[in-house]
């Protein structure tokens, strides 16, 4: 049987909520989504042409959709992150954390033992985590060894196997970490009491074993018992320790799981803070690929089904930057005061951080990968013929039109190349006129590189809007080298890019680092050329403010003004005090000088 159109599919596709799926020619998956209504999110992607390049390519891909309806737009979220992860299709976000996190075991047995594992086996055993920290299980591990003594043995310790001998104490008992179950030494009632406090403390909950530590504490003192109060309370001591380095909210915010995501062109990073009794018991960070142009809260809302099912979590309450529906059953909130914004904060701060560490050791192991996907990046964003490997930027310095300067500032890969930096000091402009300085400024900089033939750059920034980039590009024309280079004009306060010939403006993600690398030219730029008209401006003034005396360099002037604050408080000085300054000699010169004039 042939297979339908595509605009037969889609005008038979329900209007309930549900998973679509889309097939190339070949019957491979291309792409899971989900939506509220079937219908209506499938024919979106037909009806419009796409801001992205591989959204129109996986449109056009696409020959079958197939699609499932579930009752609730939840239970199509549910359904998407388990086809996702079944299927993985080519155009959708990439999960990248595939690893085998360890597991906290209380096992179903008597006297239960409790130990780390990769392995969940379905036999009715308790599990926490999973960890994805090492050391955050060894710590807790080493914890619950200090505080309580229980066995390491794998031995089944039946009642029948224990009443009839079968077993003697070991090593562990002689040296007090384990109080002899295997011979009978230890009640069972007593053993497990002591495991139902453990599992409160893997769940976060430190105040019921406090509780009855310090009460064991006060028995022991008041019967005595000096040394056994003291073991006590440096198990007390232990555990206060623990906690203190755990909690660092307020304890009466409980059970609530946090979610931020930080996201730039190509990734996202959701990170995750799991609450528990007033402390964080589990942080952990989720690196999304970004296929298509995903937006923030799609990604999120993926990421929290995933971490949700991953960790086990049963939370009523989450906390996240945004609203979105999660289903009834629970609640979101977002903080914008209080305890809770600040858990939120601190876990946007984490996934940041965790962003800039990602970035880092891509640089460090692969700095050419680093450079040539930020430089595609631009290419992408700026609608640029080829990689912008070179680029110059220019920035005009006068104040009420004093001492006109210019900046070149020139970037190689993303990052500034200081040693081809230029000033200009502008010539044939008279008067606060930064049109036409911008004209000279570009015009002499490209004459000299096209007579040395020096390398041109792929993309020259201007900094300015339209009257800047149209005075620059006067001279880019009179030197023919129009559609040669690209040229584009920033103006400062909206962050507006401008290109030739078009009066409407490009305005670039805030996150986006095609942005970022453009902001920074423009800052060099400036900071350049302030630079420069400072140095320039000063010696004007000290050249307005103190005459030419025969036989007096600048510095010595320079010095002399420092000392007196004043030309006229020079002028008034005695030779004495002049000479104490720079000397007799040249003292005699000045006070000879202001004589005659």
């Amino acid at each position: 049987m042939p297979i339908p159109s595509l605009e037969l599919q889609i005008q038979t596709l329900p209007d309930n909520p549900g998973v679509y799926q889309y097939y190339d020619k070949d019957g491979k998956i291309l792409y899971v989504g989900k939506a509220k209504n079937l219908k209506k999110r499938v024919s979106s992607y037909f009806n419009k042409i796409h801001d992205t390049a591989k959204t129109n390519v996986l449109v056009k891909k696409i020959i079958t959709i197939k699609h499932i309806v579930v009752p609730t737009e939840t239970d199509a979220l549910l359904l998407e992150n388990n086809l996702i992860k079944t299927l993985q299709p080519r155009y959708n976000v990439l999960l990248r954390d595939d690893k085998s996190y360890p597991w906290i075991c209380i096992k179903k047995e008597p006297f239960s033992r409790i130990f780390l594992t990769r392995r969940m086996v379905k036999d009715g055993s308790e599990y926490f985590g999973p960890y994805t920290n090492f050391k955050m299980v060894y710590t807790i591990l080493d914890l619950i060894k200090e505080l309580y003594p229980l066995r390491t043995c794998n031995y089944d310790l039946s009642e029948s196997n224990i009443n009839s001998g079968k077993f003697k104490v070991c090593l562990e008992y002689h040296i007090g970490n384990c109080k002899g179950p295997c011979e009978g030494l230890e009640p069972l009632e007593e053993y497990q009491r002591q495991v139902n406090a453990i599992r409160e403390i893997l769940k976060g909950n430190f105040k019921e074993s406090l509780k009855d530590f310090r009460k064991l504490m006060n028995t022991y003192a008041q019967n005595l018992q000096f040394e056994e109060a003291q073991k006590i309370k440096e198990k007390i001591e232990v555990l206060e320790n623990y906690q203190s380095r755990s909690t660092i909210i307020n304890p009466k915010i409980t059970n609530i799981d946090v979610f931020s995501i930080v996201s730039d062109e190509s990734a996202a990073y959701v990170n995750f803070l799991q609450i528990s009794h007033g402390s964080i018991i589990r942080s952990h960070t989720l690196e999304i690929k970004k296929k298509l142009d995903e937006s923030d809260e799609e990604l999120l809302e993926l990421a929290i089904v995933e971490l949700r099912e991953r960790f086990q979590l049963l939370s009523k309450e989450i906390i996240v930057p945004f609203e979105m529906d999660l289903g009834e059953n629970i609640k979101i909130t977002v903080p914008q005061l209080g305890d809770k914004k600040q858990i939120l904060d601190l876990s946007i701060r984490n996934a940041k951080f965790y962003r800039i560490e990602q970035l880092k050791q891509l640089q460090i192991v692969d700095p050419d990968r680093h450079v040539n996907r930020i430089m595609a990046q631009m290419q992408k964003d700026l609608r640029l013929p080829t990689e912008p490997r070179h680029i110059e930027c220019f920035d005009n310095s006068n104040i009420q039109g004093t001492n006109p300067v210019a900046a070149c500032v020139v970037f190689k890969d993303g990052k500034p190349s200081k040693k081809d930096y230029r000033h200009f000091n502008v010539k044939t402009v008279v008067g606060p006129d930064d049109f036409a300085s911008m004209t000279e400024i570009v015009y002499r900089r490209y004459k000299r590189l096209l007579e040395e033939n020096e390398p041109l750059p792929q993309l020259i920034i201007i900094d300015g809007g339209k009257g800047q980039l149209s005075a620059a590009l006067k001279s880019i024309d009179e030197l023919g080298l129009r559609g040669k280079i690209a040229i584009i004009g920033i103006a400062k306060r909206l962050e507006e890019l401008f290109y030739p010939g078009d009066s409407i403006p490009l305005y670039l993600d805030k996150k986006s680092e095609t942005l970022k690398v453009i902001q920074q030219l423009r800052n060099e730029a400036h900071r350049f050329g302030i630079t420069f008209h400072r140095d320039k401006r000063s010696k004007a003034a000290l050249n307005s403010s103190v005459e030419s005396i025969p036989g007096i360099g600048e510095k010595t002037m320079l010095a002399l003004i420092q000392h007196f604050k004043s030309v006229k408080r020079l002028k008034l000085a005695t030779e004495k005090e002049i000479s104490a300054v720079i000397g007799a000699s040249k003292a005699k010169k000045i006070v000879e000088f202001y004589k005659i004039n």
